[in-house]
């Protein structure tokens, strides 16, 4: 079994910047892809960001250039700095990981961007 378990989010004013973490606990071996969704109220869950083997990345496009996603093994947690935020980042964010042909899901956090 994985847990996943996303922090960082908070209320941040347009142009700046936040860094979300997704620790990861259980059978991180197991984890074959590790990715970044968001949720706005009235909206589907939409990918932000993944990140396979750790390496290969793949953004929205409503992202690129802003959002940088990683994953640091050694701590086993999953990254995604965020910088000149705006309004229309404001969601719930989601970490999730492809365990064996299952996906988990974290229980997300808020990034709202407002002045």
């Amino acid at each position: 079994q994985v847990q996943l378990v996303e922090s960082g989010g908070g209320l941040v004013q347009p142009g700046g910047s936040l860094r979300l973490s997704c620790a990861a606990s259980g059978s991180i071996s197991s984890i074959s892809a590790m990715g970044w969704y968001r949720q706005s109220p009235g909206k589907e869950r939409e990918l932000v960001a993944l990140i396979v083997s750790g390496t290969t990345t793949n953004y929205a496009n409503s992202v690129k250039g802003r959002f940088t996603i990683s994953r640091d093994n050694a701590k086993n947690t999953l990254y995604l700095q965020m910088s000149s935020l705006k309004p229309e980042d404001t969601a719930v964010y989601y970490c999730n990981a492809v365990v064996g042909g299952r996906i988990v899901w974290g229980q997300g956090t808020q990034v709202t961007v407002s002045s």
